[in-house]
């Protein structure tokens, strides 16, 4: 390991005091945690925030005139508003407070199909997709009586984004696309697949709950229609999301849930719903996490998107150089395998140790204190496109360091060597 190439960063690595579960041990060992695509750990500043806000701010928030209430309330939409400012969205009206990704495009695949779609029309995703950004289309399909069209991929995990004008037809209308796999990293082409749909009028979605931690997000310049991002994996609380959507698109949406906040009057003749943002957040909101997420996205650009994304890039490419020399390990699509140029994807390396079973190898890992994700990752179709069962994913977050690739690698070769002598 070249030390001096990673020097340049050790304000980065500094920040690992910022996250206290980092220092703690299993199996009597120090944790090496590498399963930040499924969820970051949280710097002490945003469960201060919520504890804080629990202690002495809590209230509901819109409702109340007292004091607290009006306090909540401007945290919540403080929220809102660093929300709009951290996708660059234009107006706040843009920004919608949901539990998370999955539920952002559920949201939009009920409201979207509600408003837009009928039978013998199409929706277009891709072969890289998350279950969350197939399963509510196929809904949608089953609901309506469309049809879910496929951007294949290509060998090396790349989309085949050259093949989408063919599936572009009059009946398509949605693109709805990952910004980065949570198997391979592979960034899509976005400007690429936006351009495409939109010369035929063709609105875009793009899952960024792999990207939006990891790089400087602006939904103006991508020039997506919806955007969907995850506060947990953003260094923020479980269960609060965002669904960014162009302010033009989402007024002619019907609300998604009916309750209290997203509504004008009700009567029982009759209901007229609330102004946007607000029709599409029925109930209490998660205020809290809210105020939570504002703190971690602060906490992110104190440390700086930028850097955390060249940090991320380099950590990366070591930790594929490194798993490469381990004799007969396989890596899934990722650049650097298939000669792609570095850094054209984020930090999350899949891989295999033939003959091995993946759970095999994540439970082995497990025990000398490495933390990796094991199985198809809710990605079956790109597992059946892989021609694998599931793999070992390793996935890296700015507190990370080489020394823990070092040791994901030394671990990996104790566990083929405790599953060899096992075999035999």
């Amino acid at each position: 390991m070249n030390q001096d190439i990673f020097d340049q960063y050790k304000d980065i690595q500094a920040r690992r005091a910022d996250f206290p579960i980092l220092q703690r041990e299993v199996y009597g060992r120090p944790l090496v945690y590498l399963d930040n695509a499924a969820t970051t750990q949280k710097p002490r500043c945003v469960v201060e925030a919520m504890a804080d806000e629990y202690y002495n701010v809590n209230a509901n928030v819109h409702r109340g005139v007292h004091f607290l209430s009006q306090q909540a309330t401007d945290l919540h939409e403080q929220a809102r508003e660093r929300v709009r400012k951290f996708l660059n969205a234009r107006s706040t009206n843009e920004i919608i407070f949901t539990r998370g990704t999955t539920e952002s495009i559920n949201l939009l695949a009920f409201s979207f199909g509600e408003k837009f779609c009928q039978a013998g029309d199409e929706i277009v995703v891709s072969q890289l997709e998350h279950h969350s950004n197939i399963v509510p289309w196929q809904m949608l399909c089953e609901r309506k009586g469309m049809s879910l069209r496929v951007i294949p991929m290509n060998d090396d995990g790349t989309l085949c984004a050259d093949q989408l004008p063919a599936l572009l037809t009059d009946r398509t209308r949605l693109v709805a696309v990952a910004h980065a796999s949570n198997v391979m990293g592979t960034i899509s082409p976005l400007a690429e697949i936006i351009n495409a749909a939109h010369s035929r009028g063709i609105p875009v979605l793009v899952d960024g709950a792999q990207s939006a931690p990891h790089q400087k997000i602006d939904v103006q310049a991508l020039g997506c229609d919806f955007f969907a991002f995850s506060g947990h994996k953003a260094y923020g609380p479980t269960g609060v999301g965002v669904l960014y959507g162009k302010e033009n698109l989402l007024e002619q949406l019907p609300p998604y849930q009916g309750g209290g906040e997203m509504i004008k009057n009700v009567t029982f003749e009759r209901t007229t719903y609330n102004d946007l943002p607000y029709r599409f957040e029925a109930g209490t909101p998660d205020y809290v996490g809210t105020h939570a997420l504002a703190v971690a996205l602060d906490y992110l650009d104190a440390v700086g998107m930028d850097r955390i994304q060249a940090y991320e890039r380099l950590l990366t490419d070591y930790a594929v150089e490194q798993l490469r020399g381990i004799d007969g390990l396989e890596i899934y699509g990722h650049a650097g395998v298939s000669g792609a140029a570095a850094g054209t994807s984020e930090p999350v390396v899949s891989f295999n140790v033939p003959p091995f079973h993946h759970l095999d190898i994540g439970t082995l890992l497990d025990f000398q204190g490495v933390a990796v994700r094991t199985g198809h990752h809710c990605a079956e179709p790109l597992m059946h496109r892989l021609g694998v069962l599931g793999t070992v994913r390793a996935s890296f977050a700015f507190y990370n360091t080489p020394q823990e690739v070092d040791t994901l690698v030394a671990a990996i070769e104790i566990a083929k060597q405790k599953l060899q002598k096992k075999s035999k």
